[in-house]
């Protein structure tokens, strides 16, 4: 049957886009319009950043945290949780281990502390990985809302990368995500990216899809809050329910989380991916390990829809199983190995390479330095 001269139409605009443009794309139900909008993305990447797809081998080194998000499976009130520190010389054979093995790049995620052993122990811990290699492997931290002094110790140790997720730019909604106690402002979120971006950081950020109360309209209005932002790099992927959190037992009272409401959250990350590449183009876009929780082929989906970015998982196997901010998280019983063979395989099976022994910083970022 083919698709409308209307969505042909709209998916050429591509960056001159606004936000009716945005909200129509997000809202597409139709298989055969969707796979149409997957293919014009997955076009736009290989123009723009090229099918390759580089890896950010994801070390969770800590599962400590002062906040007490209310959808997280390790915030602070969750005494089901046996929190664990991964000790120092193991995160440096890990680090070494990437290196290795070609990853390029690590991602150091925590918990979220801001006690000043803590910004040194992470400060020390950048000077020593990188030396791994004579500073050959790219760094990217995600560890938390902190003082501009603490970025600008972490950036001048060698840190060059930061993710730190808004969750979303509807700062009401944000308020139904944290308790009102003075730690959980969006404001402040808000002030950490631009600061990131000040120090000189490639600055990621992204949001949750198909949270409760989240509506199409919010969803293009975070796509806009990229624009805006001028950020480099996407980190978003669907809210997947942890049991033992407020809004996962509400949303499973609730009845959204059955397998249409998993469906629906999966495709709407999909078109997430899709209408960002079209939209901003030459950054950075993870295929989140979020997808592969909802569809067991959600990573190679979220690479043909227009991500560029896998995050395989190198925290060590025994504290696997005590980082999980949601149900369901691929990957938590292999070791780092079986992770790096199963990513490569999935990269493969729809035509991409992996650029291994390459940061793959964000063509977006370099582009803005040359401007």
């Amino acid at each position: 049957m083919g698709i409308s001269l209307a969505l042909q139409t709209l998916l050429q605009k591509q960056d001159q886009m606004d936000r009716h443009d945005l909200v129509t794309l997000l809202s597409l139900q139709d298989p055969e319009e969707l796979q149409a909008l997957y293919d014009a993305a997955y076009v736009v990447k290989a123009k723009r950043v090229g099918k390759i797809d580089y890896y950010r081998g994801l070390l969770e080194f800590s599962n400590r945290c002062i906040k007490n998000c209310l959808y997280c499976g390790i915030r602070r009130a969750n005494d089901d949780v046996e929190r664990f520190d991964t000790d120092r010389d193991d995160i440096l054979a890990m680090a070494q281990w990437a290196y290795d093995e070609g990853y390029g790049s690590l991602t150091l995620q925590s918990g979220e502390r801001q006690d000043e052993a803590f910004i040194s122990y992470v400060e020390d811990l950048i000077k020593d990985i990188k030396k791994i290699g004579d500073g050959a492997l790219g760094l990217t931290l995600c560890v938390g809302e902190q003082t501009q002094e603490a970025y600008e110790r972490w950036f001048h140790a060698g840190a060059h990368r930061y993710l730190l997720r808004i969750e979303t730019s509807n700062p009401d909604l944000y308020r139904t995500l944290h308790p009102q106690d003075g730690h959980h402002k969006w404001q402040v979120r808000h002030d950490c990216l631009t600061m990131l971006k000040r120090i000189g950081y490639q600055v990621g950020t992204g949001d949750m899809i198909g949270i409760p109360g989240q509506t199409v309209e919010d969803l293009a209005d975070d796509i806009l809050f990229y624009r805006d932002m001028d950020i480099d790099m996407i980190g978003m992927g669907p809210y997947v329910v942890h049991h033992n959190t407020p809004i996962g037992k509400a949303a499973m009272a609730q009845g959204i989380d059955d397998e249409k409401g998993k469906m629906y959250r999966f495709t709407m990350g999909l078109k997430m991916i899709a209408v960002t590449r079209l939209f901003l183009q030459d950054v950075n876009i993870a295929a989140t390990t979020a997808l592969q929780a909802l569809h067991p082929l959600g990573r190679e989906l979220g690479l043909k829809a227009g991500a560029n970015i896998l995050m395989p998982i190198v925290t060590l196997p025994q504290f696997r199983s005590q980082y999980l901010l949601y149900d369901n998280k691929p990957c938590v019983d292999e070791r780092p190995d079986q992770c790096k063979n199963c990513l490569s395989g999935r990269v493969a099976s729809i035509g991409d390479t992996v650029g291994f022994g390459k940061w793959g910083d964000s063509p977006h970022f370099f582009r803005k330095q040359g401007d």
